[in-house]
């Protein structure tokens, strides 16, 4: 039986990189996966899924968060996998639980848990809340060695708890750390 993945992170852990691993092993094997993100998540294209070590493809389904999925676009498809699930909304995220069971097919999320407040992204909740498996991408602190839980916003070089939750960036905006030194910026 096929299942619903979230597989989380903090920024920087690896998560696209892991899903495009995930898609190139996949098509190695001659099977075909459907890569899915929000098209909201313009910061390197519209269509493009690009990680931070530099490896990209193009996204197959860009989905708004009142779409609708078609199950036929997922006929003779061997994995779904979405980028940026953060952003999905919980609708979205039933829809791919629907998809999931109805064709017995496996579609993997992965995203951030929470924004930069600690705050639960609505997609990520919904997730947590229906996954079939949850399983953390990890990373460390980027003040420390130790595991990396929060995602610590910058403006100005400044850490801030400030401004909307989504606010689209990467590390000269963003950067993991561990729940004491994160605490320790806004002391």
């Amino acid at each position: 039986m096929a299942k619903l993945y979230f597989r989380y992170g903090t920024v920087g852990s690896a998560k696209t990189l892991n899903l495009l691993a995930v898609a190139h092993a996949y098509n190695q094997q001659n099977k075909r996966v459907l890569v899915i993100k929000p098209a909201l998540d313009d910061r390197f294209g519209r269509e493009t899924v690009k990680s931070r070590a530099g490896l990209e493809r193009d996204a197959d389904l860009l989905v708004e968060p009142d779409s609708t999925l078609n199950s036929d676009d997922f006929k003779g498809i061997n994995c779904a996998l979405v980028d940026e699930a953060q952003f999905l909304s919980p609708n979205m995220v039933d829809q791919l639980r629907r998809i999931s069971n109805e064709l017995d097919l496996p579609v993997i999320c992965y995203g951030l848990r929470t924004d930069f407040r600690t705050d639960l992204f609505p997609g990520s909740k919904r997730l947590l809340e229906i996954a079939d498996e949850i399983s953390e991408v990890k990373t460390t602190c980027f003040f420390c060695d130790s595991r990396a839980l929060f995602n610590l916003k910058f403006a100005n070089g400044k850490p801030t708890r400030e401004g909307p939750a989504i606010d689209l960036g990467a590390e000269e905006k963003y950067l993991p750390a561990c729940s004491r030194c994160y605490s320790r910026h806004f002391s």
